[in-house]
């Protein structure tokens, strides 16, 4: 299992944005937060040119991924009824943009505890780095978000924060995209209420 944690290496690293869709607003406490960080996250994964592909569930019914966050860039939008983002159109996709497989997959959106902890499973048992962001998930009930990122962290997943996978894509103040980026993270990210007692 890839569990080791490592420098991103932006030709290796895959972005995955699940579900973040307007049906789900009115019922998680912390949706407005989630999006304003998973907004910061995916401007600055587009100036690193990391490739990005979003899945929305059931978006017959549940709608499509929130304007709030610019997703134009991505490399595919993908309905899905799986929990799991890991459907065979996403298989293909990432098989195109990679040739083979990512490293890394940077994992973020909802719900904690059933689309990206199925997604995140799915890809460990790919071998398939997973870097949670622990700041861009949101579940209907904080409880069964935090056990969620405790269950994942334990089984191998390595669990950040939007901020740390941005800086750690750059590397260096010298990066020729850092004085765009930082302007995405002169405000820090927007408290989550993470479990101050668990072992996240």
């Amino acid at each position: 299992m890839a569990s080791r944690l490592r420098h991103l290496n932006p030709k290796k690293t895959l972005f995955l944005l699940c579900d973040i869709q307007e049906k789900f607003r009115p019922g998680m406490p912390l949706f407005s937060n989630a999006i304003i960080n998973a907004s910061k996250l995916t401007k600055a994964g587009k100036e690193l040119s990391i490739p990005l592909i979003c899945t929305e569930h059931y978006p017959e019914k549940l709608g499509k991924t929130v304007s709030d966050i610019d997703i134009s860039h991505a490399k595919a939008v993908i309905p899905k009824t799986r929990f799991s983002m890991v459907v065979p159109e996403l298989e293909a996709k990432v098989k195109e943009i990679f040739g083979d497989k990512p490293d890394d997959v940077v994992l973020y959106g909802l719900e904690s505890h059933i689309c990206i902890e199925q997604t995140a499973i799915d890809l460990m048992e790919k071998n398939i780095n997973v870097f949670l962001v622990a700041d861009c998930v949101v579940s209907r009930l904080n409880q069964d978000r935090d056990l969620a990122l405790e269950r994942l962290r334990n089984a191998g997943c390595v669990v950040t924060t939007s901020e740390s996978v941005i800086f750690n894509l750059m590397r260096d103040k010298d990066h020729p995209k850092f004085d765009v980026v930082r302007k995405f993270v002169n405000s820090p990210s927007v408290d989550m209420q993470l479990a101050k007692t668990s072992k996240l």
